[in-house]
């Protein structure tokens, strides 16, 4: 499928690794021009060099973190007007609510909420004067279905929501869509580190922990970047401008739900 974006401008955060590059791949393959934004300097340079042999697209590269208001201003300028905005940040670590106080909680809003909150207030504008504009905010399906141990995810990437519900409808008769997607278990460097923690918790194997976690999704596998990022493009495109603030789930079928 043509989608419609080929010359276009992308914002990917986060996208030197995982999701993040699984979107930003997909993006070069249907002819996006890409700034691409990691923490490491090392794993970014790799990949941009890896996607510009690989599809013939610009990349821009900006090592910084995006969870703080240093890191944002960094990308943002390198950025400039981009018309399409992939917000993804790390989650914070899994714990129980006993341990958690004011300030892990302040950590998680900071990176899971009130970021991709900057970022699209900072980008929005310019979207809406050239009437085109797409976000696809990068959260999780604890949105949906709630994880114990990732309490501080759940409220953070929940508050998200909150936020694209109201603010889709309001910006799309400019021309601009904002949609999530909800990640379930994907084949990345996150879950590997949840199954170590599941390891260490039962005193089991890696192979072990990953097989009980296997079992629980229905499709019996876990997901791919690759077509996680697949889905990321299409919603970038031409041919999602009807789907206006909509949460997509990509877990396998693991949420047990009629709707």
């Amino acid at each position: 499928m043509h989608l419609g974006i080929t010359g276009k401008r992308a914002l990917v955060c986060a996208g030197s690794k995982g999701l993040g590059r699984g979107s930003a791949e997909a993006l070069a393959a249907a002819g996006v021009h890409l700034v691409l934004n990691a923490r490491g300097v090392e794993a970014l340079e790799a990949t941009a060099a890896a996607i510009r042999a690989a599809h013939g697209v610009a990349v821009t590269t900006v090592a910084a973190d995006i969870t703080t208001e240093a890191g944002r201003t960094e990308v943002l300028a390198a950025a400039g007007a981009v018309d399409i905005l992939v917000t993804n940040a790390g989650g914070p670590p899994p714990g129980n609510w006993a341990d958690w106080g004011r300030d892990d909680y302040i950590r998680a809003l900071d990176a899971n909420m009130l970021t991709p909150i900057a970022l699209m207030t900072a980008l929005l504008p310019a979207m809406m004067a050239k009437s085109w504009g797409r976000v696809v905010n990068i959260t999780s399906a604890s949105v949906k279905s709630p994880i114990g141990q990732l309490g501080l995810s759940n409220t953070a990437r929940t508050g998200l929501t909150g936020f694209v519900a109201g603010t889709a409808r309001q910006v799309a008769e400019r021309g601009v869509v904002i949609n999530n997607l909800l990640p379930g278990i994907h084949d990345t460097n996150r879950a590997t580190a949840l199954d170590a923690d599941v390891m260490r918790a039962q005193g089991i194997t890696m192979e072990a922990a990953r097989r009980a976690r296997v079992a629980s999704i229905p499709a019996r596998r876990y997901g791919t970047a690759a077509e996680f990022g697949a889905v990321c493009a299409f919603l970038c495109s031409q041919h999602a401008g009807y789907m206006i603030g909509q949460n997509i789930l990509l877990d396998g079928g693991a949420f047990n739900s009629t709707f």
